[in-house]
């Protein structure tokens, strides 16, 4: 096939719309399942980019969840502990395959943001993965393929309208991109930069060490920094995105955004957070709601007004700001990568009050002395890769 015709545009009104190759070729992709639109393809085309990567540089399998053109979440197929199959709503009896791991990272990493997403995935889709999917509100999927029993559980979501997309893994796109603005058409040559742990071998801080969990996760960030609306930071920690701060037009807000994101997944794992208990027939996003509540600094508010006992089945005790930064001064070895360089200390400083230990960032701003000052007071690693990774 070589195009295929959306409904309409980004909105109702930008018709007509369609999806082709400019060289004439055939289409890398076929609709397995749905009707995908032209958000959706954008999703689905820049997801399946982050993850081909994340697997190329790892050597594992590897998952993205994509909303609005930048990932809510990526991680790689590393086993589960216990509490993150508990706070990711993954059954401890359920069957899990690295793919499936690898899923239920990259959703669970910023629920929220997930909700109604697009999937990624970077190897044939299982039946381990379908099930976890299975679960979720996801708009669609793009896949090398898929198993013929996960594409029936696939194919059986939203009433049968599931978006399931296929993509030929071989497929090159020529090395020259085109993009029209306002009836101007931009050219540039790909963005073909090979990111992998070569990148972070010029570390400019005092402290050295960089284990290879932390070189994994740093490639982790990197990678999904490449696919991400620019100004973006991303924190990693274990195989995972954490929090991912995108499109901000300053960096601070940012680094605040994804360190934000980073607190909130910390804080999900606290005892007093596993603990909660919620009446019975709530979905999971009503959960993913009242436990971003109840980790936020107004549920006051809702204990005081008896709002509560629309989710919980017991009334929760208060979780206070102390209890919180009690809890979050416990988090360490959280990687940090930034798409540009730090132009002020602060991002440094920002960073590390959620955990963060390893930094990968470009360098090159007058203040990178300042920047590198900040990380040795406070004992970071920081690796400068000299590759700026924007993305609009």
């Amino acid at each position: 096939m070589k195009e295929i015709e959306l409904k309409y545009g980004c909105n109702p009104n930008q018709k007509p719309a369609k999806i082709f190759v400019n060289d004439g070729r055939e289409l890398p992709v076929t609709v397995k399942n749905g009707k995908p639109g032209y958000i959706n393809f954008m999703d689905a085309l820049n997801g399946w980019q982050l993850v081909r990567e994340l697997k190329a540089a790892t050597g594992l399998p590897a998952a993205a969840s994509f909303k609005h053109v930048s990932p809510a979440g990526a991680a790689v197929g590393i086993e589960l502990t216990d509490v993150l199959k508990k706070i990711y709503f993954v059954d401890p009896e359920e069957e899990l395959s690295p793919l499936a791991c690898a899923y239920a990272r990259a959703r669970g990493a910023d629920r929220m943001s997930s909700f109604g997403d697009f999937i990624a995935l970077s190897d044939v889709c299982d039946v381990p993965t379908a099930k976890l999917i299975k679960h979720e509100v996801s708009d669609g999927i793009i896949a090398p393929g898929y198993e013929p029993e996960a594409l029936e559980i696939l194919a059986s979501k939203k009433k049968g309208a599931y978006a399931i997309i296929e993509i030929d893994p071989e497929y090159k796109p020529q090395p020259i991109e085109h993009k029209d603005v306002f009836g101007i058409t931009f050219e540039q040559g790909r963005n073909e930069y090979k990111i992998d742990k070569s990148l972070l071998e010029n570390i400019v801080t005092k402290n050295k060490d960089l284990p290879e969990i932390a070189k994994i996760d740093l490639v982790i960030a990197l990678i999904t920094l490449k696919y991400t609306q620019s100004n973006s930071v991303c924190y990693t920690k274990g195989g995972q995105a954490i929090g991912i701060g995108a499109g901000q037009q300053s960096r601070i807000h940012c680094t605040r955004l994804a360190g934000s994101k980073a607190d909130n997944w910390l804080l999900r794992q606290c005892p007093k957070v596993l603990d909660l208990k919620f009446v019975d027939g709530i979905s999971r996003a009503e959960r993913d709601n009242a436990i971003d509540l109840y980790i936020g600094e107004d549920y006051m508010d809702v204990l005081a007004d008896g709002a509560w006992e629309k989710v919980f089945a017991v009334k929760p005790e208060v979780f206070t700001r102390e209890e919180k930064q009690k809890w979050l001064s416990q988090a360490t070895d959280v990687a940090l990568g930034s798409d540009a360089f730090f132009p002020f200390a602060d991002n440094v400083e920002r960073a590390f009050r959620s955990g963060v230990k390893y930094i990968a960032e470009p360098g090159g701003s007058k203040r990178d002395d300042l920047v590198i000052e900040a990380a040795d007071k406070l004992g970071i690693t920081m690796a400068f890769t000299g590759m700026r990774l924007f993305h609009h």
